[in-house]
């Protein structure tokens, strides 16, 4: 499996400074960053690392339910993943850490039932790669079959 890059390049301090995170390997964008806008509730056309990890996440696990949906014998048609990614005081160590994961999906699926499903999303919460590198923060899942 190959590598995947993104590259930062900051400029100034936390607070003044300011930069832009670039996917490298796909080369599909280059996006600004700054703390202010990090942790305000507008992020004014920037984007975060939380943002990020929210996209990686929703993405992955995707992906994951997917093959998990068709092993249990279902045709998956369509899914809606949502990750919310949140931001905390790290009480313990000081600073900041990612507080918790909320997973949201709605699933169009043939073949399967809403337990089946459920059961499904449970096993790609768990197995989703995303997941697993995330598996210091609270994950939380709210899985439904729609139509």
């Amino acid at each position: 499996m190959p590598t995947r890059t993104a590259r930062t390049a900051w400029n100034g301090g936390l607070q003044d400074g300011s930069g832009q995170v670039e996917l490298t390997s796909s080369k599909v964008g280059t996006y600004d960053v700054s703390f202010p806008k990090r942790a305000a509730e507008d992020a004014g056309g920037t984007t975060s690392p939380e943002e990020l990890v929210a996209a990686a996440h929703s993405s992955c696990y995707a992906m994951q339910l997917s093959a998990l949906v068709a092993e249990a014998g279902g045709t998956p048609q369509a899914l809606d993943v949502t990750a919310d990614v949140t931001l905390g005081e790290d009480k313990e160590a000081g600073g900041f850490k990612l507080t918790g994961i909320k997973l949201t999906v709605r699933g169009e699926v043939d073949g399967l039932d809403e337990a089946g499903f459920k059961e499904a999303a449970e096993k790609a919460k768990a197995g989703c790669p995303i997941s697993k590198a995330l598996a210091a923060v609270d994950i939380t899942l709210d899985a439904a079959l729609e139509g």
